[in-house]
């Protein structure tokens, strides 16, 4: 499996966290449509099917994260 570059899950992933806290807050259709497609580049880049499991995966590949990391465990 291709990995991907740790600047890029890096910037996918804040990305991602922004635009949820905007649709939080707006709930326009484009929004969802970015946060969608981000959702999807993510699933790629981390060989995973949902998002909540790529956002996981895109942290332990992160500079800085750490072999016991439980952050599968917090909410």
């Amino acid at each position: 499996m291709l990995m991907a570059h740790p600047a890029v899950l890096t910037n996918l992933v804040e990305e991602y966290r922004a635009l949820r806290v905007l649709h939080a807050e707006k709930g326009s259709p484009e929004v969802r449509r970015r946060m969608d497609d981000l959702a999807r580049t993510l699933c790629v880049a981390t060989g995973t099917g949902d998002v909540d499991a790529a956002l996981v995966a895109a942290r332990h590949r992160l500079p800085g994260a750490r072999p016991q990391d439980d952050s599968v465990l917090t909410a």
